[in-house]
């Protein structure tokens, strides 16, 4: 199976090295407003292919994806021109990057109609939105709170010195300050994470507060350290593409259009050839009811200045 990549700065970089490396797709076409960068990268990784799975690297154009099941868009303004470090700035690269998501959403429907569109570019949640519209279909997903997931189960495995892969925790809501801990079902081999501090002589409110603000603004700690959050958002983008077109219908926390909501937010996805095929509302407290439809609003609120 074919994906497409478009996009190939920093991020778009990190995705293809990680789909490479994971064989992905058997085929991975590169695209790029300059069609020399995009050509460089796809060659520089091709020629790493033969110690990974089987996958053929090329650069393209629309036509190229022609069969593609699944295009990711990483293309945008990059984070530190956007102003993504501007803390207080909620709206950050929305307005310019839609309108670039306008510009080329509808060239990659007519030139792939069958294909998934994952949007990669922050902020990802209404960007989706206005790819869905500029596509014409509902086959739109964004990585949504897929990594900051991820990052919530590190961070806990790090405090209570575990394997990640044993926390069981997910966020949910907006990819962005206003996501939403599930800290009511986050758990280490079956034991809820408040009845582990209590062992350890913690406040669950403490630990909360530290580990929220570490999840919360690790994409702006990562720019002003690196330029550009893209090692983790590659890795994810990458397994979400092999869910695609494996037709996996794996369960994960990724950003749909949602009717109850209006706007496109993450939730537990069952996800597969078609992208998401249905959405779960996980037991949450009242608390945590009340954070998704404030984080809800807060994408609605930032979808309306544009």
């Amino acid at each position: 199976m074919k994906i497409g990549i478009i996009g190939a700065g920093r991020v778009g970089c990190a995705c293809a090295l990680a789909a490479v490396t994971r064989g992905s797709a058997r085929k991975i076409v590169i695209m790029d407003r300059t069609r020399k960068r995009a050509r460089a990268v796809a060659t520089d990784l091709r020629y790493g292919t033969p110690l990974c799975p089987k996958t053929t690297v090329v650069d393209g154009d629309y036509e190229d994806l022609v069969d593609a099941g699944l295009v990711m868009i990483t293309a945008g303004i990059n984070e530190k021109a956007g102003g993504a470090t501007d803390r207080s700035d909620p709206q950050g690269r929305f307005d310019k990057n839609a309108e670039i998501y306008r510009d080329i959403v509808p060239k990659i429907a007519r030139a792939a109609p069958g294909a998934v569109i994952l949007v990669v570019t922050d902020p990802p949640d209404p960007l989706a939105d206005i790819a869905r519209a500029s596509a014409g279909h509902d086959r739109v997903l964004s990585t949504g709170t897929f990594l900051d997931s991820l990052r919530f189960r590190v961070h806990l495995a790090e405090h209570f010195d575990v394997d990640a892969n044993q926390v069981e925790a997910q966020v949910i809501g907006e990819h962005g300050v206003s996501q939403v801990f599930l800290w009511s079902s986050a758990r280490i081999g079956g034991v809820p994470i408040s009845t582990l501090a209590e062992q350890r002589g913690e406040t669950l409110d403490s630990v909360r507060k530290q580990i929220e603000q570490s999840v919360r603004y690790a994409n702006i700690t990562i720019i002003e350290g690196n330029d550009a959050s893209q090692f983790g958002i590659g890795i994810v983008s990458a397994r979400i593409a092999e869910i695609i077109v494996r037709d996996e219908r794996a369960v994960i926390p990724v950003g749909s259009y949602n009717e109850k909501f209006g706007v496109t937010l993450s939730l537990p996805s069952i996800v597969g050839r078609e992208g998401v095929v249905r959405t779960f509302e996980p037991e949450m407290s009242g608390e945590e009811r009340q954070a998704l439809q404030s984080s809800a609003a807060s994408i609605r609120k930032s979808e309306s200045r544009s």
